[in-house]
């Protein structure tokens, strides 16, 4: 550092290895000087060196006043002083001492001199190492020659050739002296003599000193001592009792960077740089050219959120994590020694307190290593600060490694450590090793296998390099590689047995299976199949990214398959599985087309990516993630003639029933065939010679067995014959046993398990496993690696089945019920302390409470834990959930749910209103919590109007129950306007495909429902028919309240009750039209937008059965006129006719474009189709001045019954109903009836080869205002949606060239429709190609151009799938389906 004092003084000989050192300022010389002086004081104190036969250094930089004064020399061209120095050996040095001197003079060395705030000051200090190997010098004494010119004497004389003179230099204490040089002394050649005459013996003490310093390298432990240290005492890497390291580090020096190629095979989870020049030419830079970095400042890691949220948003355990200690990014300034404590330290400190904490990197489990890079001799460096502050977090330095490259550099720093902390550290310090020692240790504590070269396929069966920076910046991914584990693994029992016990099946499972003496991995009869008939089905399609799913019963070996899969195919796929499903698919999608196009470019066909994914709960995630990779696909312009990914989807069954296999989806039973037992039979011999404890492979046996479920209940009962609840372990045990059978592979981190158990784990090898600590219940328990915000070992029980049989065995036997569990799991404060993998198990926890599930007939009240406990220990499930709320304190779904269990189950509607009201402050803008907080009224007036056993109800009750329905109804307004804010700024986020809230205006309905049942327990209106119309009139708001008064015989009587209605008139007068908007509302959204590839939703089913119900009672009040008297009223005939009419066509729902499109898949009647068209006709006739949306519907009704029943004589002819749309279409129309009508008109008018309109010419224009009015009207409504097909263009003409989308469903065999829509198979069947017409036309961006037989008309068709398109260039022909949807028409199976 720039004006520090060197604390080594200039010195003479001592034990002639450690050097002797002279300093130089070099300051007062001229650049023509510079060389000279350097080289002259070089051979001077070399040859000093040589003579006094001890090693040495001089320094030239290092000033005299102060004396060792960092001063630096400015630099040019470093490789002319190497040159000018050999030179000047060579001319220096007698002839026959030339090549001694070249091996004993170094090359000159350059230290950067760095400014106090560590940054470079451009000047170096110039260093020159002298080492006189007794084996080179031997007994030689070295003279130098100066070659000097003689002085003329007179003018006009000659100048005389130039006499060389002699040298002969010694070390003289701190000087160099010269023994020839003339004195006053009386014997000038007495003491050279002398000198000249104990070389012998000089050499001699130099050689013994060397054989002395060679003992004692040779007896040093060093390199044994960091392999222990470094490994935590299991000397390979590969097992490293360290899990995870931190790397601590200041000031490098680019020489340095070859010898430390260890850290990127360390992959260290954070590495605190002191070096502010490290991101541009320091170590930093160096390992961003070998491994993935995320770089961050120290404020990164200030907690003002979760943990594990801030570790997630770091990626701490996913990519480095380089900590700029001291600025040098984001123009952070460095500060100097002095000032960084004050300016930095404290958010350094929270680093380290970060780091340390038990929830973010594993207790005990990983190392803090500090390499000391440059010399640490300031008592204020700020990493002697740093060490203080670990030593503190960690509570000793048993954790704590310190490697430096010299004794200077650990004696400095293990006094300034003393100093600061008062321990010694010496036995935790590597420093007799060279850094270049230190990385070949390291190095060789790495398998053949992890330092072995990784490959990826590439065409025609070649291999290319897998860089590790490249696989490390897939962080999502974990790949699969051609020549995967190759190298061996010395751990094949160990492996095996965890997966025959249950343990989830590894890589090196196949590998170790393909060995000599081993037997075949074994081959479910399903393999075959998709191995010969699927995979190559899926290849064949020409989407960018296809669908296969892999459904199977828990535990039957769906996940082992899958894998088997990729592994079989890891040389003809670029194979790798998603680590975390619950990582954001955008980043997913990214990494796997790099991964497609790695080195993949040149050369067509690419090697297409086959990505498992495991266990999503949710199919509609799956297709988001399909989706989205076939976005980036397009973006990429990712040709897809040919699948360029295939997505295996492993995904859990709740059905036991073996389904028939589809072109992408195969089930996997809990059932073996009589080949596969035969199968697992030949295993299990194997087994039983090469393993001893394979009596405890329960995983193995339960599919041995056949799933007999009285071999896993025997199993169950036997090994928790000893479960006493009291001990720790077996608690644990219990609260696995109930988190694994409600939550799918629920796990405890390791962390976790020692704490609750109160085990101490060591910073070194050879401490129990913390399976063992389970006693007799290790066999039920297996260990494995969660990914989740932070990477953590953790144990899960090793089957589903184990699982489900210990619950039963708890309960019946040791008299522990779930209830009882689920306490013990919510009340055991210690399960949440912090320790890695905290946030997953609240996760798992919240999940067992809160997470129901959904069926088509019903929709699910409770979570599957809380429902088991209300019917097998009634009354307990209070307690729980009141639990559940402490724990869940702050979060609103929790408090929903007691809310939802107060009114559903408790009918206490007081309480359920306080944690309603707690779920919204919690969750202000949550359409769902708005939503509970209108259930709660609307079931306490549906409650209030089930005890009402008089059938009437008072006065008072009446006012009670239309207080509760005006504010329900107010809530439900507001939860249908925050379910529209939610889906508008998912819609800005583009990667939330969560649908719209719908459930605000299905309580609407539900509660005009409940008010038309309050208004009929009302004696003002439930007396007659008469009655019933009038009470139909008021709530349309056709009738005031005051006019039915004035006109009731029994006005007097009911006083009361017209009073209180008078209250409500703005409830009871908008009823009618508040119900029919929400009807008309999801009418539209169900029928226009569905799922993609047409899953059905049981959520969506269950609403749609409810809005049914409720529409039948909505219809028996606004949809039917029971009064005769009018009829009496000739006059009135014709407007009851027209209105009833109206009324028939509404009860139908086909008073709506979308209610009538409905009918194509609702099972409307052929009869009741043609009725509806009477009545539209009749209605349509112009003396009765129909509406403009009425002749819209007109169309719409032809159309529908022309594909229910062609022959049908109701239907206007096609020309004429084509005269009826062109005039619609020349009047005003609103902007609500623009959709329907550009719609229908877009169907109608697509140009035909017999027909000529000039309306044609428009029909460019329809498709365009037809997509702006789709995304202007549907744009608060369509996220997570795609808009539903509802015709295709067929090949013939009139009616019949519209072709419903039933049709086509009903071309394919029964469940099989949805697989092959979405997988493009549909369209090469023989009947649909019958059917449609395939049209031609021309890519233009991201559009197709559809020709049509108009010659000069060309109409814009969008592309379903995007990616089909990049495989065409611009202005290529391509032919293609026409679907037509709301959203336009639709181009499908582009060739």
């Amino acid at each position: 550092m720039e004006n520090s004092i060197l604390d080594i003084t200039e010195s003479g000989a001592s034990d002639l290895i450690e050097p002797c050192h002279e300093y130089k300022a070099f300051i007062n010389t001229t650049d023509e000087t510079k060389m000279s002086k350097f080289t002259a004081e070089v051979i001077r104190f070399a040859a000093a060196c040589m003579n006094s036969r001890t090693n040495g250094t001089i320094h030239f930089g290092i000033g005299d006043k102060p004396h060792g004064e960092v001063l630096g020399v400015a630099v040019g061209d470093k490789e002319a002083y190497a040159k000018e120095l050999k030179s000047a050996i060579d001319s220096h040095f007698e002839h026959k001492h030339k090549q001694a001197a070249q091996i004993c003079i170094k090359p000159p060395r350059f230290v950067e001199v760095l400014k106090k705030i560590m940054t470079s000051t451009d000047k170096c200090v110039i260093e020159v190492d002298i080492v006189p190997d007794s084996s080179i010098c031997e007994e030689n004494v070295y003279h130098t020659l100066n070659t000097k010119k003689n002085k003329k004497k007179n003018k006009g004389q000659e100048e005389t050739e130039p006499q060389p003179l002699k040298q002969f230099f010694v070390r003289d204490g701190g000087n160099t002296r010269d023994l020839l040089k003339l004195t006053t002394f009386a014997k000038p050649m007495e003491e050279y003599n002398q000198f000249v005459e104990c070389m012998a013996k000089r050499s001699q003490l130099r050689k013994q000193a060397e054989e002395k310093h060679l003992s004692v390298i040779k007896s040093s432990t060093q390199g044994s001592r960091l392999s222990q240290m470094i490994t935590g005492g299991s000397l390979s890497l590969d097992k490293s009792h360290f899990e995870q390291y931190v790397i601590v580090t200041n000031k490098s020096h680019a020489i340095q960077f070859e010898s430390l190629g260890f850290l990127v095979e360390l992959n260290p989870t954070a590495v605190l740089d002191f070096d502010p020049e490290s991101a541009t030419h320091g170590l930093e830079h160096n390992f961003e050219q070998q491994s993935t970095v995320s770089v961050h400042l120290p404020a990164n890691y200030k907690i003002t959120e979760g943990v594990e949220d801030i570790a997630n948003k770091l990626k701490l355990t996913r990519n480095t994590s380089w900590v700029f200690c001291n600025g040098g990014i984001k123009d952070e300034t460095p500060s100097d020694i002095d000032e960084w404590l004050m300016d930095k330290g404290a958010s350094v400190r929270d680093v380290i307190s970060f780091l340390c904490r038990k929830d973010v990197l594993p207790n005990k489990r990983f190392l803090v290593i500090f390499l000391l890079l440059s010399r640490v001799s300031e008592k204020m460096d700020p990493l002697v600060e740093t060490f203080s502050t670990f030593w503190q977090e960690l509570k000793g330095i048993e954790q704590i490694l310190c490697i430096c490259d010299n004794e200077n550099a650990f004696t400095s720093w293990r006094d300034l450590i003393i100093a600061r902390c008062g321990i010694d550290i010496s036995f935790r310090c590597i420093y007799e090793l060279s850094f270049a020692e230190v990385n070949g240790t390291i190095l060789s504590l790495l398998s053949k296998n992890r330092k072995s070269s990784r490959f990826l396929p590439c065409r025609g069966k070649g291999k290319i390099l897998l860089e590790k920076k490249v696989e490390r910046s897939w962080n999502t991914l974990e790949v699969l590689c051609v020549n995967q584990c190759e190298g061996g693994n010395e751990d094949k029992i160990v492996i095996e047995e965890n997966f025959y016990k249950g343990g989830k099946v590894s890589w090196w499972n196949f590998y170790f299976s393909e060995q000599p003496g081993s037997t075949a991995f074994i081959e479910r009869d399903k393999f075959d199949f998709i191995m010969n008939t699927v995979i190559p089905d899926l290849c064949s399609l020409r989407k960018a990214c296809v669908l296969f799913n892999l459904m199977h019963v828990p535990g039957c070996g769906g996940t082992t398959l899958a894998m088997h899969t990729l592994w079989a195919l890891r040389d003809r796929f670029r194979c790798a599985v998603l680590r975390d499903s619950t990582t954001d698919f955008a980043e997913v999608a990214d990494q796997v087309v790099k991964l497609l196009k790695h080195d993949n470019e040149e050369h067509l066909p690419r090697v297409p990516v086959m990505l498992m994914i495991d266990d999503f709960d949710d199919k509609e995630k799956v297709f988001d993630l399909q989706q989205l990779i076939e976005t980036e696909c397009a973006k990429k312009d990712i040709q897809s003639k040919s699948a360029q990914v295939i997505l295996l989807n492993c995904m859990r069954s709740e059905s036991h029933e073996e389904n028939e296999a589809t072109g992408d989806t195969v089930f996997i039973g809990n059932k073996l065939s009589e080949k596969e037992q035969k199968l697992f039979e030949e295993k299990y011999v194997e087994i039983e010679k090469t393993h001893k404890n394979f009596q405890t492979f329960y995983g193995f046996m339960i599919m041995k067995k056949n799933f007999d479920s009285k071999y896993i209940e025997g199993v169950a009962r036997n090994t928790l014959k000893s479960f006493n609840v009291n001990q720790k372990h077996a608690q644990l045990l219990a609260v696995l046993v109930l988190l694994h059978v409600y939550c799918k592979d629920a796990s405890l981190s390791v962390s976790l398990c020692e704490e609750f158990l109160g085990l101490q784990p060591k910073p070194f090898c050879g401490n129990i496993k913390v399976e063992e600590e389970f006693g007799k219940f290790s066999t039920l328990i297996t260990s494995c690696t969660v990914e989740s915000k932070v990477v953590f070992k953790a144990v899960k029980m090793i089957h589903s089945s184990i699982a489900k049989h210990c619950l039963q065995e708890l309960e019946t036997t040791h008299n522990l019920s779930k209830a009882d569990i689920a306490d013990l799991l919510l009340t055991t404060n210690k399960l949440y302390e912090s320790t890695q993998g905290k946030d997953k198990l609240l996760q798992n926890v919240h999940h067992i409470l809160v997470k129901r599930y959904h069926s088509e007939k019903e929709d699910s009240k409770f979570s599957p834990l809380i429902q088991d406990i209300m019917s097998q220990t009634p009354g307990m499930e209070e307690m729980v959930l009141q639990n559940a709320s402490k724990i869940f304190e702050k979060d609103a779904a929790v408090s929903q749910l007691l809310a939802r269990y107060y009114y559903l189950k408790k009918k206490n509607f007081s309480e359920a209103k306080v944690w309603a009201k707690r779920a919204r402050d919690l969750s202000k803008d949550s359409s769902y919590m708005a939503d509970t907080s209108a259930q709660v009224i609307k079931h306490e007036l549906k409650n209030a109007l089930e005890n009402c056993k008089e059938g009437l109800i008072s006065p008072e009750q009446l006012k009670t129950n239309l207080q509760m329905a005006q504010s329900a109804i107010v809530s439900f307004k507001e939860a249908q306007s925050l379910a529209r804010k939610e889906s508008m700024q998912r819609l800005q986020i583009k990667t939330d495909n969560c649908p719209l809230n719908t459930s605000g205006c299905l309580g609407e309905i539900q509660v005009g429902v409940l008010v038309i049942e309050v208004m009929s327990k009302t004696p003002v209106f439930s007396d007659d028919n008469v009655r019933h119309d009038i009470m139909s009139q008021v709530l349309s708001g056709n009738l005031k309240v005051q006019n039915a008064e004035e006109c009731d015989p029994r006005k007097n009587k009911h006083r009361h009750y017209y009073m209180i209605l008078r209250q409500f008139e703005d409830v009871l007068y908008d009823l009618k039209y508040r119900m029919k908007k929400n009807f008309d509302f999801l009418d539209d959204f169900y029928v226009n937008l569905g799922s993609r590839f047409g899953v059905k939703d049981s959520r969506d089913e269950v609403a749609q059965h409810e809005l049914f119900r409720c529409f039948r009672e909505y219809a028996k009040l606004f949809c039917k006129t029971d009064s005769a008297a009018l009829l009496k009223n000739k006059t009135m005939q014709n407007m009851l006719k027209l209105h009833q009419a109206r009324q028939y066509l509404e009860m139908r729902k086909a008073d709506t474009y979308s209610g009538i499109l409905s009918c194509l898949s609702n099972g409307t009647s052929p009869e009741n189709m043609e009725k509806i068209v009477r009545y539209y006709s009749f209605i349509c006739e112009t003396s009765h001045k129909p509406s403009v949306n009425e002749r819209i519907n007109f169309i719409y009704v032809n159309v529908v019954l022309s594909c229910i029943k062609l022959e049908s004589v109701n239907k206007k002819p096609y020309h004429k109903l084509m005269d009826h749309l062109c005039q619609v279409l020349c009047e005003p129309i609103s902007s609500s009836d623009n959709l329907p009508l550009l719609f229908i008109a877009v169907v109608l008018l697509w140009p035909q080869q017999s027909v000529s309109r000039p309306e044609y010419q428009s029909l460019k224009t329809y498709v365009s205002q037809m997509r702006t009015f789709y995304h202007t009207m549907m744009k608060e409504v369509y996220n997570g949606k795609w808009p539903i097909v509802h015709f295709f263009l067929g090949k013939k003409q009139g009616y019949e060239r519209l072709v419903p989308s039933g049709k086509i469903k009903s071309c394919i065999t029964d469940g099989q429709f949805f697989s092959m829509w979405g997988n493009g198979k549909i369209w090469k069947e023989k009947k649909v190609e019958e059917l449609l017409c395939r049209v031609t036309g021309k890519v233009k961006g991201d559009l197709i151009l559809a020709d049509t037989c108009i010659p000069n008309l060309k109409v814009e068709v969008t592309p379903v799938f995007r990616s089909q398109l990049s495989v065409h260039a611009q202005e290529s022909n391509v032919s293609f389906i026409i679907g037509f949807s709301m959203k336009g028409p639709l181009a499908l199976d582009i060739n």
